[in-house]
């Protein structure tokens, strides 16, 4: 089934990072009418919470709305909270087992972030929780409005920059995290909202 869910030719690989980790673009992997369904199901379906944050020692609720989702009751703790994760949707089984394909690794977790629209972002930051598997696969899948999508090596402050398409997959892998931030840049030319779906490898297995 996930097949033909899927079916059609591969897009064109693009490498991001000309050193020190690897971040391969691999366009639109979902027809467009197929990601416009996931995108109108995962709005309405997904258990979407605001987001939180301590910073600074001040508690932080954030605009944007995020959901944890995964093979277990996992906890994952970044910007000093906690998080336990639900068990995953039939949708949410499919689109990890496309990643999977992509990726040609397992993920056993999924951090979904929901963007209303061009006002919410992220600043810079790498994904190197001590929950994750160190120099692990992150996939990242986009759905809903095109974004700018950064990358800023941590010591030469070289950058990069794409644009993620509405159905396409980004992968973060070996030591990107390690030597390189990311972000997602505020603009004002977004007016509707965006999901990001990105599969993780937890190590730990405390619920």
């Amino acid at each position: 089934m996930i097949d033909d869910l899927f079916a059609g030719q591969p897009a064109p690989v693009l490498e991001l990072l000309p050193f020190d980790g690897s971040v391969l673009y691999h366009g639109q992997v979902i027809p467009a009418v197929q990601a416009d369904q996931y995108y109108r199901d995962l709005l309405s379906d997904i258990e979407w919470q605001h987001d939180e944050a301590i910073i600074y020692g001040k508690h932080i609720i954030t605009k944007r709305k995020v959901a944890w989702y995964a093979d277990n009751p996992f906890r994952y703790t970044y910007s000093k909270t906690t998080k336990v994760a639900k068990p995953w949707t039939p949708l949410l089984q499919a689109l990890k087992c496309l990643a999977e394909q992509h990726c040609n690794t397992s993920f056993n977790s999924c951090l979904l972030n929901l963007y209303h629209d061009g006002a919410e972002g992220m600043a810079w930051h790498s994904d190197a929780e001590k929950e994750l598997e160190v120099n692990g696969t992150i996939a990242s899948i986009s759905l809903g409005a095109e974004r700018k999508f950064s990358f800023k090596h941590k010591t030469s402050k070289e950058t990069r920059s794409i644009q993620l398409e509405h159905g396409s997959l980004l992968v973060m892998q070996g030591e990107t995290q390690s030597h390189w931030l990311h972000s997602l840049p505020t603009t004002k030319k977004v007016n509707s909202p965006r999901i990001n779906l990105t599969f993780r490898q937890i190590q730990t297995v405390s619920p």
